[in-house]
């Protein structure tokens, strides 16, 4: 029959803190494995991800807007660096394309929010980030604490003229189909030359007789 030490040693109650894991997994490999796990979670939760340098402390999320908010229908990639001290010490997370929003920087995408730069605890993951806290961020704009001074005046001053702009932001800056377009694709608009409208001509009308 196994000790009482051997069973304590096998059994993980709480695989969060730090104290309720055996040994063998305390420290660098423990965080590893967390952000292995974390970032198959939000995989299967049907976030599309970008990985940089096939990696695990970096890569790019496309989030959506959420619904029934003047950000319904725009498309942000989110850039996410996951520390060497993940999950203990917060991811960081910023806006690739523009946002316009009292609690993001403009230009540099960067947000604050308490539960990311303040609050983060280990029992957070990856998956609460993209379906919880940035979702409550964009419908819950805290305008007393700005990175975007513009924004947060308008929020207070006109609403409306605030979801306004809001709209317009998304309309010009986070389409879907323009989140990971290429160039080539961006550039398909050009007008066709004459030898293609000439043989798109045959193709239709067929070949003259001889």
């Amino acid at each position: 029959m196994p000790s009482k030490e051997k069973c304590v040693e096998e059994t993980c109650i709480d695989p969060f803190h730090p104290f309720s894991l055996p040994l063998s997994l305390v420290g660098m490999s423990f965080p590893c494995k967390r952000r292995e796990m974390d970032l198959m979670k939000l995989m299967m939760s049907d976030y599309r991800v970008e990985m940089v340098d096939d990696g695990t402390h970096e890569f790019f999320v496309d989030f959506h807007g959420p619904k029934e908010s003047p950000y319904q229908g725009g498309v942000w990639r989110i850039r996410v660096e996951l520390p060497d001290g993940y999950p203990y010490h917060s991811p960081s997370i910023g806006f690739v394309n523009k946002m316009y929003h009292p609690n993001v920087d403009e230009m540099s995408g960067s947000i604050c929010l308490d539960v990311i730069n303040q609050t983060w605890s280990p029992m957070y993951d990856l998956v609460n980030v993209f379906e919880v806290f940035l979702p409550q961020l964009l419908l819950y704009p805290n305008p007393l604490d700005p990175l975007n001074g513009e924004a947060a005046a308008l929020l207070m001053r006109d609403r409306p003229a605030y979801e306004q702009k809001v709209k317009e932001y998304c309309l010009k800056y986070a389409k879907p189909e323009d989140i990971g377009a290429s160039p080539e694709e961006e550039s398909s608009d050009e007008e066709p030359s004459e030898n293609e409208y000439d043989s798109s001509d045959e193709q239709m009308l067929g070949k003259p007789d001889p």
